[in-house]
């Protein structure tokens, strides 16, 4: 491995940042550091839940299922992701929360990856874990 590689498992590095995988919350010389984009692989146990919605948003958001079933909820409107595959797009702006009907697997892609934004100790009703640690910075699943 090089210094501008970086080879891994999803599952394993997302234990050890709350879920995230690359962003500007990554150390400079790692080449999973971006100022451009953030990427999550998130584990949600079922029943899992933001515990308070997302206002004021300043990035734009990609979440894809992997597994299970998962709620998005936006402002006036549920998106139910219940197929692999199946994705949601929201942007700049749009309010949002998240509840997972069963358990799932969901991949978050959001850009620009925005300095500033801080986890809170307790995102969710049920807690953390990704593959045993789920977590997230500020906002989207």
């Amino acid at each position: 491995m090089t210094d501008s590689v970086y080879v891994g498992n999803a599952g394993r590095d997302a234990a050890l940042d709350r879920g995230w995988l690359l962003g500007h919350f990554k150390d400079a010389s790692d080449p999973r550091h971006s100022a451009a984009v953030e990427i999550k692989w998130g584990v949600h146990p079922k029943g899992d839940e933001r515990a308070r919605w997302v206002t004021g948003e300043e990035r734009t958001a990609l979440l894809v299922l992997i597994s299970g079933r998962f709620r998005v909820e936006l402002p006036g409107r549920s998106v139910l992701l219940v197929r692999q595959g199946d994705y949601v797009v929201w942007g700049r702006g749009v309010d949002h929360s998240w509840f997972a009907e069963e358990e799932s697997v969901v991949l978050t892609v959001r850009w620009p990856s925005v300095p500033g934004y801080k986890a809170d100790e307790d995102d969710s009703a049920a807690g953390h874990r990704t593959l045993g640690a789920y977590g997230t910075p500020c906002d989207t699943p």
